[in-house]
């Protein structure tokens, strides 16, 4: 995966003071969503263009390889309800794990934050994570009409090439770990935006921590995907 050259839209973002609070269940500080702002969203803006900017032989390639999985289209009608009824899936399985579900529009996004993700700097699933992706992907597999893009994001320490580089391979191994249970390739993408999409303040610990993740979003199959 190569560096991508997309122009993305500068996403405001709030500063993450007096907002904190705890999560009931993992006991881990979390930011409200009034404290992400214009954040929340970024990375499905991200994941939108970088879909909607590949070329059409790709686009046209990967609905074939949908087709002959026999995976066809939600029917416009149902689209609204059947990422609904997958959101409620996913937040209830998600319960307790540390990993945010996230809706906008009829794409979910599930942010996976990198300390709990992979191994301390490094781009290996941390083997505690492993039951957690386990329970992503029984609901993929019910849910089957889906693109599903595993996003890298990093925040901005050290160099943008250091950055990139490390945000694919994290983004592949959440990828391939997918495959890996069963998932089909058509379904599955990997993408890498570096530095470039974060969704708090660097210039924080607190900041860079929120940034450092993989998402995954869930782009619903259409007639016009």
């Amino acid at each position: 995966m190569g560096k991508l050259f997309i122009v993305l839209t500068v996403f405001s973002l709030t500063v993450l003071t007096g907002c904190e609070t705890f999560d009931a269940y993992t006991g881990e500080q979390k930011t409200s969503n009034t404290a992400k702002g214009a954040g929340i969203g970024a990375g499905v803006g991200a994941v939108l263009a970088y879909l909607k900017n590949k070329d059409e032989s790709s686009k046209k390639r990967k609905k074939r390889m949908l087709q002959a999985a026999g995976i066809g289209a939600i029917a416009g009608g149902g689209i609204g309800y059947y990422m609904d009824t997958q959101e409620a899936e996913l937040r209830k399985t998600l319960r307790a794990t540390g990993v945010s579900v996230e809706r906008d529009g009829d794409n979910i996004n599930l942010i996976m934050p990198g300390n709990i993700t992979f191994v301390t700097a490094g781009h290996d699933l941390n083997d505690s994570f492993h039951e957690v992706l386990d329970s992503v992907v029984l609901v993929l597999q019910e849910f089957d009409k889906t693109i599903i893009v595993s996003a890298g994001h990093t925040d901005s320490k050290g160099s943008e090439e250091y950055n990139q580089a490390l945000s694919e391979r994290r983004a592949d191994s959440v990828a391939q770990y997918l495959l890996s249970k069963g998932i089909i390739e058509a379904r599955v993408e990997g993408v890498g935006f570096g530095e470039d999409t974060p969704i708090a303040d660097n210039s924080s610990a607190e900041g860079r921590r929120l940034n450092r993740r993989v998402e995954l979003s869930l782009i619903p199959i259409t007639e016009d995907s």
